[in-house]
């Protein structure tokens, strides 16, 4: 097994990544392994002035790309460090680069209520697409979440939902109780009909009884935002900025937030404060006589 091969089983294993992800690190550190290659060196021997003139040669690739490929070589160098394969890394002198930063849409409190109650709960339909928008709000979740929910992951005598997040990574996410009423209701009165007779471990069933598919549910959010009549590209994830955003400015720890995000990684959450700012901002220009 060369050392290429030792890494992505060490991702997949040991750290429990998923497979795109892993492809996505593969990919990077095999160019800069064939960089070395060509030079008549390899990863463990590289100096610094290799790891700078490997960097140089990527110059010409968006900043964003430049950035996942010098994170994919530190993530490879602190498994050859682990490995006692090496004993320093050549990359100590290199600095990633800064992509530009790209803030997600945001919709406002008013926005998110206008478009969840888009979905009127008087039928087995609408009724279940009430509970899936109050949900994808209420928790903060990704819709890949939210359709993978299981009927033994509701807990909702105490507002809890058992979530399974990235790497196959569990967490705890507390609702509010609108959310938790429309659950009930749908449970009640709306996934029977659903079913068909059929028996399904998942919570949100499709018109067929089956587990309801990302495609299905973007057609069904798309149907709700021409109703709502909002103008904006809004997407599933958009729920989850939103919800981020929304504690954030009432008055959230950015460390609770983080945990019920999901985030391994605080400074993913954080871009939720540098929102949270221009918001305060973009009031004072609006609002204030000299702004």
């Amino acid at each position: 097994m060369n050392i290429l091969d030792e890494f992505t089983n060490h991702l997949r294993v040991e750290r429990g990544c998923l497979e795109n992800t892993v492809k996505a690190y593969e990919g990077d550190v095999k160019k800069y392994i064939e960089f070395l290659s060509a030079r008549g060196n390899d990863a463990c021997n590289a100096s610094q002035r290799d790891a700078h003139d490997f960097v140089a040669s990527i110059a010409c690739l968006a900043p964003s790309s430049r950035a996942r490929i010098v994170s994919s070589l530190r993530t490879f160098y602190k498994f050859l460090l682990s490995e006692h394969r090496i004993k320093k890394t050549p990359l100590d002198n290199i600095e990633s680069p800064r992509p530009k930063r790209h803030l997600p849409l945001v919709l406002s409190v008013e926005e998110m209520e206008r478009l969840i109650e888009s979905a009127k709960p008087i039928t087995c339909i609408g009724l279940r697409d009430r509970a899936m928008l109050e949900t994808l709000y209420a928790a903060g979740l990704r819709i890949s979440e939210l359709l993978s929910l299981r009927l033994s992951d509701a807990f909702l005598s105490e507002n809890l939902l058992m979530v399974r997040g990235k790497g196959g990574k569990e967490r705890i996410v507390p609702i509010g109780n609108p959310a938790r009423y429309y659950i009930e209701r749908y449970l009640r009165d709306s996934r029977p009909i659903l079913k068909k007779g059929r028996r399904s471990e998942y919570l949100f069933l499709s018109v067929r009884g089956n587990r309801l598919s990302r495609m299905g549910f973007w057609k069904i959010l798309r149907k709700y935002i021409v109703i709502s009549g909002i103008d904006k590209r809004i997407t599933p994830h958009t729920f989850r900025h939103s919800f981020a955003t929304h504690l954030l400015e009432g008055g959230a720890d950015l460390r609770i937030v983080q945990e019920l995000l999901g985030h391994s990684d605080i400074q993913t959450t954080e871009i939720y404060t540098y929102i949270d700012r221009e918001r305060l901002k973009e009031a004072i220009r609006v609002y204030h006589p000299r702004g």
